[in-house]
């Protein structure tokens, strides 16, 4: 999902520069924008979407391992670890979004584990919804300083991939309309149903 537009221009704030590993403030300069954090943060990303597609193709990560609060947590940790101190940790501090930072923990574990058991129990889904009620909810929940939307996309392309038995597998495609993407996330946060935001976003197979 691409910046929004004037946003990469801006200087790094005094606070997000000081939370920056001495690894990733050596590539970048004292003037550095959020345009250069964000390209250094998708070239990670990159790396580890390729790594974990073939995984998951590969069968070497299956959905139960894929749907646990554990897996998400070291995905964010995977994709920020040489770049952020943060990473992979649970937020601390309250924000006007997601759920109170002393509740995330919690429920982050129970809202995976029922989505993983209603995908094993019930046929309510398809892996098209699946992977975006993964996504929807982790939203929901907010559970990192930043990094949260593509850790949770990312999340919902694993676990697309992996409940397909389709080849090649589709992916998402996540160049769409933002405001109505965020209008969606917001709904479900009301009544918790994945399948309209799952309409919404587009499909395109892998390797396109």
């Amino acid at each position: 999902m691409p910046l929004t537009p004037g946003y990469g221009e801006t200087p790094l704030p005094d606070d997000e520069w000081s939370a920056l590993l001495p690894t990733a403030r050596d590539l970048l300069d004292a003037s550095a924008t959020k345009a250069a954090v964000y390209d250094l943060e998708q070239a990670i990303q990159d790396g580890v979407a390729e790594e974990l597609l073939t995984v998951v193709l590969d069968g070497g990560l299956a959905l139960d391992e894929l749907l646990t609060d554990y897996f998400l947590r070291d995905l964010h940790r995977r994709l920020y670890d040489d770049i952020w101190a943060w990473a992979g940790t649970f937020r601390q501090r309250e924000l006007n979004i997601g759920v109170a930072p002393e509740h995330i923990a919690v429920e982050l574990r129970g809202s995976v584990e029922t989505i993983r058991y209603r995908w094993q129990h019930t046929g309510d889904w398809t892996s098209r919804e699946l992977g975006i009620a993964v996504h929807a909810e982790t939203v929901r929940i907010h559970p990192f300083t930043d990094g949260n939307g593509r850790t949770t996309r990312l999340l919902a392309d694993l676990v697309f991939v992996a409940a397909q038995d389709s080849e090649p597998p589709d992916l998402y495609d996540w160049q769409l309309d933002k405001r109505r993407y965020v209008d969606l996330l917001r709904q479900y946060d009301g009544h918790r149903d994945p399948r309209e935001l799952a309409a919404f976003v587009g499909t395109r197979p892998l390797g396109e």
